[in-house]
């Protein structure tokens, strides 16, 4: 759907700078693929930010010379000196977008070339950051045009990005990381040489739990969500974390440079990120050693070689070396790890599943960790979660020598998720719902039937530490009992309906619905029970599982009302992670009794929850519920003049409760232009196409008369489409902040519902699921199919007699 453009004067929303920074990438997507270009995506974006920045500053400081009576001329020289800019970027003339946007019009990728040079020479602090970026590099046989990089630059000319721009203060490093997952995507494998999945990147720090004061390392970096998520902890905790010391190396110059330039537009000037191969020339030296950190995070690159001869500090590998050849270097990482680690330190690491099993020197190097008590968990995660991969992969948690709890030592916890993922169409993904039942089992640190186990150092020693996880934490269903008397006589083994009472008891299902007594031994179907598809609808329909459902609902509406004033004074308070630490806590204290769902399915529902509206409660914290409501006309607005948005800006929450009238207007005229384009086209097919009889069409007359009430109600369907933007803003502009607040609260409670609905019904059908198998099992015993057997060979016996052949 297409409008007139609307002039947006409000701050810019994360959906929209989405938008935004991907149609920049499409101007110049095909002409080269995403790991070639990206980039050049990202100097842009870097030159336009810190320009946007420098040009705010440069403002301030030409107001304050006046006032300390200066001329406009004097303050605007006075202004172009550098040391104005000691806590952020000084942008030489050459770099400033106003240069690059009226002046470089011919010869644009050198224009380029000597902003990104300018700005790198002036800064320090970017030395070695830019200068690669080459606009002026060919691909194929020739390089990018002028047009092409004159549409690039106009198009980041729409939106100026300042802070006070954004609704929200760290939305442009939200967005930065948006574009770098989306070429991940676009790169595929090559995406993992550069990207985790952020959801992945989040479990890890939870599990880590980074301090103020603390230095955290990252030993292979990416392009650096390992320590910005880390810097981010800190911050939604309500900590300091300009207190926090963040270290990294990547031996990749091109995603080194796109993790700095990450680091910075995520407001980290000061991160110290180097470039090199870390095992061969680890750079973070203190006093002529390797200096020592409080948490690692990592996802090292799977599988490398690597070689021996040379390798400084070789008193990192105090447990060994791997073989050179044959892609094992995964241990030596975490060798390196380990060797780095602060008295009390942990590492983090996702690794793949081969150094738990591996034998030779790999299985040295594990006895070696565990006799040091050295190795706290392994995590396994599920398959297909990781660019690059298909092949599951596993965290490992492991603490400095001495390092680890009393209630730990010597002991293992193994935890089993590898089935804990929502199967997307090209890749896996983890769900919030999925990192807090990880992250609260390993905290909890206790054995979790068919999820986690803790196990001893003495058991691991007698499996020859051999630390394959199913071994452990197997979560393996078990096989399905078959009743050889049913499938001969018919059913249904009491037994069978007696292993899933737990299933039936936690919804309220009395199974006996479904049932008639035939013995002690068996169940029959129900007489009035004809049809599979009746038992769905038996269970649905259940007085026990509505019952259970219905408390559900009343237990989750107490508790809004109850604990809704968090959300109510964020606006004052912006304590947004200890929102969420009370909601989670009273939500699970709250429905948890019900006993419907189990303790990893209620914190669930709420945590996934949250994550999909903590976006929107920045927002509120940062501008309020009037600011959000803005927010999300503005990217309502904003998607609907994009044609190529997957997503119909008319099912937004806010146009459903807004505008109910006007959408159910609109969806009444879709349908009638709908139904009229139809009976036109029935009427004017041809008579091969047209299985009517001759008769049945309408006369050239009614046929008119069709076309003109399609095309008077296809006009009156654009008017209403037109007037969205109008009514939409009159709407939003009708709401005082006490109106925003209640419409807001009143759309999170539903987005609460929702997430409620998905769960409960998840577990309703695994009530369906359990039931209808008993029907494909045993509604049909042996002895009818026999006996139909037997019918049918006497009809063909008697059919060929018939015919002669008897």
């Amino acid at each position: 759907m297409s409008l007139h453009q609307h002039p947006v004067t409000m701050p810019l929303t994360l959906p929209q700078l989405e938008r935004h920074l991907l149609a920049a990438a499409d101007i110049l997507r095909g002409k080269m693929d995403a790991s070639e270009f990206k980039e050049y995506i990202f100097g842009v974006l870097f030159l336009k930010r810190c320009s946007d920045v420098f040009e705010a500053r440069f403002e301030e400081v030409v107001t304050r010379e006046q006032k300390k009576g200066r001329s406009p001329t004097e303050a605007k020289k006075r202004a172009d000196h550098p040391s104005f800019y000691a806590d952020t970027f000084f942008v030489p003339p050459k770099a400033r977008w106003e240069h690059l946007r009226d002046e470089v019009h011919r010869d644009v990728g050198n224009g380029l070339n000597k902003a990104l040079g300018a700005l790198e020479e002036s800064n320090t602090s970017l030395d070695g950051v830019l200068q690669h970026i080459d606009f002026n590099r060919k691909v194929g046989q020739s390089t990018i045009p002028d047009k092409r990089l004159r549409e690039l630059i106009a198009h980041f000319s729409k939106h100026r990005l300042r802070n006070e721009d954004f609704e929200y203060p760290d939305l442009l490093g939200a967005a930065y990381e948006y574009l770098i997952r989306d070429f991940a995507d676009s790169a595929g494998k090559k995406g993992g040489e550069f990207y985790t999945p952020r959801a992945v990147v989040r479990m890890m720090v939870r599990i880590a739990e980074p301090k103020e004061g603390m230095r955290v390392y990252d030993p292979c970096s990416g392009s650096g969500g390992m320590l910005v998520h880390a810097k981010e902890y800190l911050d939604e905790h309500g900590l300091n974390s300009k207190n926090l010391g963040l270290y990294g190396q990547e031996s990749n110059g091109g995603v080194w440079s796109i993790s700095k330039m990450n680091m910075l537009l995520h407001g980290i000037p000061d991160a110290d990120v180097q470039n090199g191969d870390t095992l061969a020339e680890p750079k973070h030296i203190e006093g002529g050693e390797l200096m020592r950190f409080d948490r690692v995070l990592t996802n090292p690159p799977f599988s490398q070689n690597y070689t021996k001869d040379g390798l400084p500090f070789p008193e990192r590998f105090r447990f060994g070396f791997c073989p050179e050849s044959g892609k094992k270097a995964d241990l030596m990482f975490v060798q390196h790890m380990l060797a780095v680690l602060r008295p009390g330190g942990m590492v983090v690491t996702v690794m793949p599943h081969g150094v738990l099993f591996r034998g030779g020197a790999e299985k040295d190097i594990r006895t070696g960790i565990l006799d040091g008590d050295m190795l706290d968990s392994v995590i396994g995660l599920g398959s297909n979660l990781f660019y690059g991969t298909g092949i599951p992969a596993c965290l490992l948690v492991l603490r400095a020598a001495g390092a680890k709890p009393p209630a730990r030592r010597g002991k293992v916890l193994f935890i089993n998720a590898d089935r804990e993922y929502f199967e997307g169409r090209a890749q896996n993904y983890l769900y919030p719902e999925h990192i807090e039942k990880v992250v609260s089992a390993w905290q909890a640190f206790e054995g979790i039937d068919g999820f986690a186990r803790i196990v001893t150092r003495a058991e691991l020693r007698e499996n020859e530490d051999n630390l394959n996880i199913r071994r452990y934490a197997d979560n393996a269903p078990p096989p399905e009992p078959h009743d050889v008397r049913a499938h001969l006589l018919g059913g249904v083994p009491k037994s069978e309906v007696e292993a899933q009472r737990a299933l039936f008891d936690a919804h309220g299902f009395d199974p006996s619905c479904l049932f008639k007594n035939r013995d002690e031994r068996y169940f029959d179907f129900a007489d009035d029970l004809t049809e599979k598809g009746d038992i769905k609808k038996r269970i649905e329909s259940d007085e026990g599982v509505k019952a259970k459902e219905l408390s559900m609902s009343a237990a989750v509406d107490k508790w809004w009302k109850k604990q809704h004033i968090a959300l109510v004074e964020l606006p004052a308070r912006k304590e947004l992670m200890k929102v969420r630490a009370t909601l989670l806590s009273t939500f699970e204290t709250a429905v948890r009794p019900t006993g419907l769902l189990d303790r990893f399915q209620v914190s669930g529902v709420v945590a996934t929850w949250w994550g999909d509206v903590q976006n929107d409660l920045k927002t509120v914290a940062a501008r309020g519920f009037h600011g959000l409501v803005e927010a999300w006309e503005t990217s309502i607005l904003t998607a609907m003049e994009d044609e190529s948005a997957k997503d119909n800006p008319l099912d937004h929450r806010l146009v459903k409760r807004l505008l109910p009238e006007y959408l159910a207007d609109l969806l009444e005229s879709e349908g009638r232009k709908a139904e009229l384009d139809a009976a036109v086209k029935a009427a004017t097919a041809s008579d091969n196409e047209d299985e009517s009889e001759p008769e049945e069409r309408p006369s050239a007359k009614e046929l008119k008369g069709l076309k003109q009430q399609l095309a008077e109600t296809k006009k009156a369907l654009t008017a209403k489409q037109t007037d969205f933007a109008k009514r939409l803003t009159e709407a939003r502009v009708s709401l005082d902040e006490a109106r925003a607040r209640d419409l807001v609260l009143g759309i999170l409670r539903g987005d609460v519902d929702t997430t409620l609905v998905r769960h409960v019904s998840s577990h309703r059908q695994q009530i369906v699921i359990a039931c209808e198998a008993y029907w494909d099992k045993y509604r049909v015993m042996l002895t009818s199919i026999e006996r139909e057997r037997d019918q049918a060979a006497n009809k063909l016996r008697a059919y060929l007699g018939g015919l002669g052949y008897a």
